[in-house]
């Protein structure tokens, strides 16, 4: 999501809460949190948020506790960065007087940095003496050895920055709540010259933290029914790839590492796609990129969440019908007053569909839709740090963007819980996960076809909350009553209709007499 960005966010909020830490008296943690509300009131059709971990183990109660009440069964994180660079963060380290990144009789060759938001088990320090949990300034750092042997005279440090357990507490309450976690794998050390690639020089030193920190996860997550997987934080477009491709080289190289540390556990990825014109990608190059990056998988299961592109302005959600429309007003930003046709290659729908065909063996597919807009407007509340800032959206627009991802989604996940879906335009109006809330029991159509039933010819849609009522069909103005229906992933209902000339749109009313936001445009 974004790049650099997310990890900018991620470290500022790591920043920010130590900062409030030192200079804000803390609160006494009450004893006991709220009891737990484990029912889905508000089962929504987006079913898994990124998230944010938190050290206080209430707060991550009532995060997880929202989102699994609008139907949410899996929270991901990113995975913080394996920095090569030097960190003034750590300045405060020290052990017995001396910087943690000196051990005497050692001879220290380089100096990796982490900061993230967990503690690590017992299990992680392997070397007595050299690797060590050390509490030093009011903060918690870790000093470790990618060394093979304890004995060696040269060793590689990575010292860690933590500002306490919040995976721990996510891992916690998601089992509680009977939801997945996929914790974030270390992120790799980027290029300064081409931030958007992995630095390949540190990538053995990644792999051997990367086993290091999953063989931690095994140990304290392995019985836990909540740990679901990891997520892969390096971002790579969806596209036809290059031979020797540093970001493929890169998943290849680190999956592998999944696969033989954590056998079966899944890994997901969620590239993005770029339909700009001159800039992005046509839609038949996301099934090029859907198998590249499928191969990189080891063995191990896959689920790979299409970011639909919507957020960032770099793929438009309309309808075949629409190509030629001016694109809609959140969108001129950032590709101009002009057509859809004119801004780009195509819709979401079409990137969804090229990736669908291509879809391999132990691999999922999933979308990844994302909630917020290219750029604030006045009055909107959103994100304001780091730039670029970014809009809250509307739930009507996130039914449209679940309509665009089409019937062959076996999970629909979005970025991100924080601020999008929490944030308050003023303290007495909702938020968007208020909104979803309030109005989830609207139909949404994924897919509609002809077909006929028992010798009748018909309408078949597939989506969400379809049950009983009626489809519309336009531009005709028919209304036509449900003869059938079936429950499953995604329900389906049939209505018998002829249209006596071109057919554009079908809209559903469910029995309880909601009726779907937007038209479902038949292609």
């Amino acid at each position: 999501m974004e790049g650099a960005w997310v990890h900018r966010i991620l470290w500022l909020i790591v920043a920010v809460a130590f900062v409030v830490g030192v200079f804000v008296p803390a609160s006494p943690e009450p004893e006991e949190c709220p009891p737990r509300d484990t029912r889905v009131t508000a089962p929504y059709a987006i079913t898994g948020y990124w998230v944010i971990p938190r050290a206080d183990r209430c707060v991550t109660q009532r995060m997880v506790e929202a989102i699994h009440t609008i139907g949410g069964d899996t929270l991901v994180t990113f995975g913080p960065r394996f920095n090569a660079g030097e960190d003034p963060g750590f300045a405060s380290c020290r052990v017995d007087g001396r910087p943690c990144a000196q051990v005497p009789g050692k001879q220290i060759r380089r100096v990796y940095t982490y900061t993230t938001s967990e503690e690590f088990g017992k299990g992680m320090l392997r070397c007595p003496g050299l690797e060590r949990r050390i509490e030093s300034a009011g903060r918690v750092f870790y000093r470790l050895s990618l060394a093979e042997n304890c004995r060696e005279p040269v060793h590689d440090l990575v010292l860690v920055a933590t500002d306490g357990d919040g995976l721990g507490n996510l891992m916690a309450e998601a089992a509680a709540y009977g939801m997945k976690v996929f914790p974030g794998l270390p992120a790799a050390a980027q290029r300064e010259d081409k931030p958007w690639e992995p630095d390949h020089d540190h990538t053995g030193a990644l792999k051997a933290f990367t086993a290091r920190v999953l063989a931690d996860y095994r140990a304290r997550f392995g019985g836990s029914g909540a740990f679901g997987g990891v997520y892969q934080s390096f971002e790579l477009a969806m596209r036809d790839r290059a031979d020797n491709d540093p970001i493929i080289e890169l998943y290849a190289a680190q999956h592998a590492v999944v696969a033989g540390v954590l056998p079966g556990r899944p890994i997901l990825v969620s590239p993005y796609i770029d339909a700009r014109r001159g800039r992005g990608f046509p839609p038949e190059q996301a099934g090029d990129g859907m198998a590249d990056i499928a191969a990189t998988r080891a063995g191990a299961p896959m689920a790979i969440a299409v970011q639909d592109g919507r957020g960032t302005g770099k793929v438009p959600v309309h309808g075949p019908h629409e190509t030629g429309a001016k694109v809609v007003p959140r969108l001129a930003p950032v590709v101009g007053d002009v057509s859809n046709a004119e801004a780009y290659y195509g819709a979401t729908h079409a990137y969804v569909e090229a990736a669908a065909r291509e879809v391999p063996d132990g691999v999922e597919l999933w979308v990844n839709v994302e909630g917020f807009e290219p750029t604030p407007v006045a009055g909107e509340c959103g994100r304001v740090d780091p730039l670029p800032l970014r809009g809250r959206t509307t739930k009507s627009r996130l039914d449209q963007q679940i309509m665009a991802s089409g019937p062959h989604a076996t999970k629909i996940i979005s970025y991100g819980w924080d601020p999008f879906f929490t944030c308050q335009a003023r303290h007495d109006t909702p938020s968007l996960a208020d909104d979803i809330a309030r109005d989830w029991q609207r139909p949404i159509i994924v897919n509609a076809v002809r077909q006929d039933r028992n010798g009748r010819p018909g309408i078949l849609v597939e989506g969400h909350n379809l049950r009983g009522g009626s489809l519309r069909f336009d531009p005709h103005g028919a209304v036509v009553r449900q003869e059938w229906h079936s429950d499953g992933r995604l329900e389906s209902a049939w209505a018998p209709y002829v249209p006596p000339g071109p057919l554009t749109s079908v809209t559903a009313t469910n029995g309880a007499g909601h009726t779907s936001t937007s038209p479902y445009a038949m292609r």
